[in-house]
């Protein structure tokens, strides 16, 4: 039987999950995750996992965030006077908001915390900092 190596192109169906049990992402329902295996398209300590499994395998892999979506920068945070932001802005902590820097770059950020002088963004990954569990299942190798 034919196994996963390196420079495949593999499609898998996953269910991602957090220390507490809760699922944070998941294939089911749609149609399953293709890539290239060792291409860096996924996140490493998932793309490790894969050589040496055949299609039909399932596997538990575990991810520590360092092979995830690295450690929680608090460098990558930033206050924001809150005079500075539009009304039309939503400011609800937990908020995913694109941003422009002042070089034209547009960067993903979440609504940290809002006070009455400032607003707190948050330029990590949401899932920076975690440990990540996968229940995977090789749907097909080519």
């Amino acid at each position: 039987m034919t196994q996963v190596k390196p420079g495949d192109k593999v499609r898998i169906h996953y269910t991602g999950t957090l220390a507490d049990g809760s699922t944070f992402d998941s294939s089911q329902g749609r149609d399953p995750l293709e890539f290239t295996v060792g291409a860096g398209q996924i996140i490493p300590g998932l793309d490790a996992a894969l050589p040496g499994m055949s299609e039909g395998d399932t596997k538990t892999v575990d991810v520590p965030c360092a092979e995830a979506y690295g450690a929680h920068n608090p460098d990558a945070t930033q206050a924001i006077p809150r005079e500075q932001v539009p009304d039309t802005v939503p400011l609800e902590v937990g908020t995913r908001l694109n941003v422009q820097t002042a070089e034209g770059e547009v960067l993903p950020v979440t609504v940290a915390d809002v006070t009455e002088e400032v607003v707190l963004l948050d330029g990590n990954h949401p899932l920076a900092g975690k440990d990540l569990t996968f229940e995977i299942e090789l749907v097909s190798i080519t």
